[in-house]
């Protein structure tokens, strides 16, 4: 597997000016807030949203201060999602160290999510970058129906396949299209460009969110047995719908019974997976992420080859092949 580090390569400076500039947008005359933020920036992620924004821009044309401004008014509001999700979610671990939440509290949690959602909105507007920021705004608007879909039809644990796409297209997949849209809005108005490039991120998004599904139900921590998060969540995702849409009434009872009112025990979050592994779930879902691997990579094929498009479509792999 291409390592993240070498798809970096035709980005670097631009990352390197990115990590330099980007904890700025975050400055404030609130002590606290900085001790918030800090902790933020010293805990940061892969990145793949600045780097699809930069890559994106790079493969069809020369980055500029727009690019920037992109990449940080994304970074920012994704952020603010993230520490808000945390809260919705009671979660209280975050890529691997404590969650804001979990050391602050909630109330201080989300009105930090608050704030760097503003520095995103005026980062933009001080750039004159209108474009950009109703670019994000719908993205952010789509993501939050997104969340408010699925916890509407979670209670009932009874989400269709169909609608599992639509809540994961709002949910995940919007904010990875604003990242390619934006990255091709900094360097060109065409808009044929533009609807190419927000459906490759679509694509990306929807493969990215099928992965996230399927490292539920693999090996991923240190003794080796799948975590099951989304089970003892309740979260209803696509490995699981396929296993109950062809499970006979009296097993899809059972595993709903289990998930209902036994997702904490270990034994029956095992079960459960067994279950699904094999009526073919895990098969299923591989197949429909590669599905849509390969619609987002036919769609640069239309572009001019180059070193930032063949990173793109490392990333693209790195995706669906990474272990967490």
């Amino acid at each position: 597997m291409v390592k993240l580090n070498d798809i970096k390569t035709p980005i670097k400076k631009e990352l390197k000016k990115f990590n330099l500039a980007f904890p700025k947008y975050m400055n404030s005359n609130i002590p606290l807030l900085n001790i918030l933020t800090k902790y933020i920036i010293r805990r940061k992620g892969k990145q793949i949203r600045p780097m699809l924004v930069f890559l994106t821009a790079k493969m069809l044309g020369e980055t500029n201060s727009s690019t920037f401004t992109a990449a940080s008014l994304i970074e920012l509001l994704h952020t603010a999602t993230l520490i808000h999700d945390d809260v919705v979610d009671e979660s209280y671990e975050r890529r691997g160290f404590l969650s804001i939440n979990a050391l602050w509290k909630s109330k201080i949690a989300v009105l930090l999510g608050d704030f760097l959602l503003s520095k995103g909105l005026l980062l933009s507007l001080e750039n004159n970058e209108y474009d950009q920021l109703q670019i994000v705004s719908e993205a952010v608007r789509e993501m939050s129906e997104g969340e408010l879909l699925q916890i509407q039809n979670s209670r009932k644990l009874n989400i269709t396949e169909s609608l599992y796409y639509e809540i994961t297209r709002k949910k995940t997949a919007a904010l990875i299209a604003a990242c390619t849209t934006c990255g091709a809005r900094s360097v060109t108005k065409d808009t044929t460009v533009l609807k190419d490039f927000k459906k490759f991120g679509e694509n990306v998004g929807m493969a990215f969110q099928i992965k996230d599904d399927l490292l539920d139900y693999e090996n991923s921590n240190l003794i080796g047995k799948p975590t099951g998060n989304d089970i003892k969540e309740k979260k209803v995702t696509l490995p699981l719908i396929y296993a109950l849409e062809h499970a006979v009434a009296k097993d899809r009872k059972h595993i709903i019974h289990l998930i209902r009112k036994k997702n904490n025990k270990t034994k029956a979050i095992s079960e459960i997976i067994t279950y699904v592994k094999n009526k073919g779930g895990i098969e299923y879902a591989v197949s429909k992420m590669n599905a849509y691997k390969d619609t987002a990579v036919r769609i640069l094929d239309k572009f001019e080859n180059s070193q930032s498009r063949q990173a793109l479509i490392e990333l693209v792999n790195f995706t669906i092949t990474r272990n967490k």
